[in-house]
């Protein structure tokens, strides 16, 4: 039987990560991505390697039109959604532009209530679904100069709460994962080596995480063995906040 997963942000080192262990599970991928075609290019080729038809999708997710027509570039509708795709912010609060606002709102949040509201229906037909949501560690207890970036994260691990009761009857599950410090591409724009290097030392566990770490708990979170498992929020972050 064919399983389809939908991977947003795919071509980020979490997204990868992610479509990477879903193409091993035995799943066909819609890779999404708004940049970064080259990576998303190598990762249809890994992918394939492993067996799995691998459909990249370009779409700016902050633009409700492009979200809208997703569904037309599919042969059909995923059984599983991942809702990785996101933007950072790093600010003092008071100096947050509406700009940077509305966009980190659309990408972050509303993007994941209307990608869920597009495949939610399909999945109820067929009694069966999972979504996953990849909130942040600063979405659960805040970070200072991150605030609007916490907001929006936090926005994704309500929404997860909510849409789980209410397709819970219907088959499906729906969870967050909110990851700490994950090393990749996304920390070393933000830091430098002795900065990250300074956060590796809070960390209890004295590393930062890997993106195959995180993938490894959303291949959990859609499994047979999760399906009792719905509204949750999970947080590999090493010890660093308990």
């Amino acid at each position: 039987m064919e399983k389809w997963a939908l991977v947003t942000g795919a071509s980020g080192g979490i997204g990868a990560a992610i479509a990477v262990a879903l193409a091993n599970k035995g799943y066909d991928l819609y890779l999404h991505y708004y940049s970064g075609e080259a990576q998303i290019d190598k990762l249809v080729i890994e992918c394939e390697q492993k067996g799995s038809c691998a459909i990249p999708i370009q779409a700016n997710l902050a633009r409700v039109e492009e979200i809208e027509c997703l569904r037309e570039r599919m042969p059909r509708s995923p059984d599983v959604l991942i809702n990785n795709a996101g933007l950072t912010h790093y600010g003092i609060f008071t100096d947050t532009s509406m700009e940077e606002i509305d966009l980190l709102y659309a990408v972050n949040a509303r993007a994941a209530f209307l990608l869920a509201q597009l495949f939610v229906p399909s999945m109820i037909k067929r009694g069966f679904g999972r979504i996953v949501n990849i909130s942040s560690i600063w979405g659960t207890t805040g970070a200072s100069c991150e605030v609007l970036y916490s907001m929006t994260k936090g926005a994704l691990l309500s929404f997860t709460k909510a849409l789980a009761k209410e397709v819970a009857p219907s088959g499906i599950t729906v969870n967050a994962v909110a990851p700490g410090a994950v090393a990749g591409p996304l920390l070393n724009r933000q830091f430098s080596a002795n900065e990250l290097e300074e956060i590796a030392a809070e960390i209890p566990m004295g590393r930062l995480g890997q993106p195959s770490e995180i993938a490894s708990l959303v291949c959990f979170l859609i499994s047979d063995e999760a399906a009792y498992i719905t509204g949750q929020e999970l947080s590999p972050n090493g010890g660093w906040h308990t």
